[in-house]
């Protein structure tokens, strides 16, 4: 990478990251990972329920290989966390609440399905005040 590290990509808008990643600057995987570290030295903020990191990493390999065959999706590369009460298949959705614990989807929310097929990456799922009543995640 010229100029820039990893580990300051996630000041970067849309456009500056992109712009690096078409010009293989940096990589998909290198976003990943700076995101990825972020997470892990802020758990103290309970900001996150659920990390996908190991789908995060396999899905920028993936972004990598079609950014450098040119066919890569308008998102790719760009790293993107949901609230946990947006479904992904096969994945949790508690919606911030005991009652719902143990609920996998069936299915993935259209936003999910739109992200995927212009190749950003989910991250994890966000921490939220039980079934989205309330405003400020404290008890959550």
């Amino acid at each position: 990478m010229s100029g820039n590290t990893a580990g300051n990509v996630s000041g970067l808008d849309y456009s500056a990251t992109r712009s690096l990643l078409e010009n293989g600057e940096i990589s998909a995987s290198e976003v990943v990972d700076s995101y990825l570290e972020q997470i892990g030295a802020r758990k103290d903020l309970n900001a996150f329920v659920t990390v996908y990191a190991d789908e995060a990493r396999a899905r920028a390999a993936e972004v990598d290989a079609k950014l450098a065959k040119g066919t890569a999706g308008k998102l790719a590369g760009m790293v993107v966390a949901v609230k946990d009460n947006i479904v992904i298949k096969d994945k949790r959705a508690t919606c911030g609440s005991r009652i719902l614990e143990n609920f996998v989807s069936p299915y993935s929310a259209t936003v999910v399905e739109k992200l995927l097929a212009e190749d950003a990456i989910i991250i994890g799922k966000t921490n939220m005040d039980e079934l989205a009543i309330g405003s400020s995640t404290a008890t959550s």
